[in-house]
């Protein structure tokens, strides 16, 4: 009777691996047994590359409260992603938990983060070329530390509610050396106008943190966008929050790349879509920006046909589009189609029932979507 319980329970357990979806995880590094927590998503099979998306906490928080507050669970299951929260460690000098241990110190949580990444290599079908930071307060400065210096690593990040080290400050104090990026990297910041910590202030922190102007400046010079920023005006939905929000985005940097900015009016040190602003959800907004991006630049940077087959199944222009996506030389009538938003969630559904044929998008919001007829993909870019 125990061997037969001991075989079906190794076969449920086996049967249900991957079907457990948040984990605490432990890793020897630097002489500590570190901390931290993944989510893997049930549509997870060990047959497909998942991007990975690491979230940081702030200073002296843990990573088991922050995964409340920058919840990606429901959006790991959405989009097929692997969700990592890992646990800062104790800095000796005031028994916080820190990214960013005070001076004198040799600590390095950059090679923390990229011990995980092997790690998780080797026990996950991980795509190494979409590995994503966001983080903060703290936890963003952090960000910024990883696509600073885990450049080779990290395709995309976003810092919220935390500043970028001025350079010197950065060698002078931390021995950390200067911000040294190697590819075309896209980054989303989303800052507080009212933010009064003075590691995130939105006119900086001089020496030692840089205003959000330097910032957008340090990453579009590096990226090489466009000078001046295009700017939209986000609904104001909840008026009662006390605050807008205004995107202002630099395109057409090297590789597609772009940087943006969700500058929130009057807000402070807080998480979209959980404290202060609910015009937007700082979540969704960090996923939607940095999946369009891998290692190499915008995903299929100037080619909107993403199937790997040689012939389209048909053509579609103009695209980008603000109105009207037109399908023409459709092969086989009545077949399906959808569009899907950057989330993984289905936006528009119908059937092709003519060899050309017109996909209304005027009330999509401007951003990249997947259209999928039969066993081909396109992306579509709306205006």
């Amino acid at each position: 009777m125990s061997k037969l319980y001991l075989f079906f329970s190794t076969f449920f357990l086996s049967f249900n691996f991957y079907c457990q979806q948040q984990i605490n995880k432990t890793l020897f590094f630097d002489g500590q047994n570190r901390s931290y927590i993944i989510y893997i998503p049930a549509s997870y099979d060990g047959n497909t590359d998942y991007p990975l998306l690491f979230s940081f906490h702030g200073g002296g928080g843990t990573a088991s409260s922050f995964i409340f507050t920058n919840d990606m669970r429901s959006l790991a299951d959405t989009a097929a992603f692997i969700a990592v929260y890992p646990q800062a460690a104790v800095d000796p000098t005031d028994g916080s938990n820190s990214w960013l241990h005070k001076a004198p110190t040799t600590h390095n949580d950059v090679n923390f983060i990229e011990a995980i990444i092997d790690t998780l290599r080797n026990q996950y079908s991980i795509d190494n070329d979409r590995v994503y930071a966001c983080g903060y307060s703290e936890g963003g400065i952090f960000s910024y530390e990883l696509g600073c210096r885990l450049n080779n690593r990290i395709a995309a990040f976003s810092s919220v509610s935390g500043s970028m080290l001025v350079d010197a400050f950065r060698v002078s104090y931390y021995n950390l050396g200067n911000c040294s990026p190697v590819h075309p990297t896209a980054i989303l910041l989303i800052p507080g106008t009212l933010d009064s910590s003075p590691h995130s202030t939105y006119t900086g922190f001089q020496p030692y943190y840089m205003s959000v102007s330097e910032i957008t400046n340090y990453w579009t010079n590096y990226n090489n966008t466009d000078l001046n920023p295009i700017v939209t005006q986000l609904t104001n939905s909840n008026a009662a929050d006390g605050s807008t929000v205004e995107k202002r985005v630099w395109e057409n940097g090297d590789n597609c790349v772009a940087v943006q900015e969700l500058k929130v009016i009057n807000g402070g040190h807080d998480w979209p879509g959980v404290s202060g602003n609910m015009d937007i959800n700082a979540s969704e907004e960090i996923w939607k920006f940095v999946s369009q991006y891998d290692i190499n630049g915008l995903i299929n940077c100037g080619n909107t046909a993403i199937s790997e087959r040689n012939k389209p199944e048909c053509e579609l222009f103009p695209n980008p589009s603000s109105k009207i996506i037109k399908l023409k030389n459709i092969h086989e009538n009545n077949m399906n189609y959808a569009i899907y938003n950057s989330l993984g969630k289905l936006i528009i559904n119908g059937t092709l029932n003519s060899p050309n044929y017109n996909i209304d998008i005027s009330k999509l919001e401007s951003q990249i979507y997947i259209l999928k007829i039969g066993e081909f993909s396109y992306k579509i870019i709306k205006e």
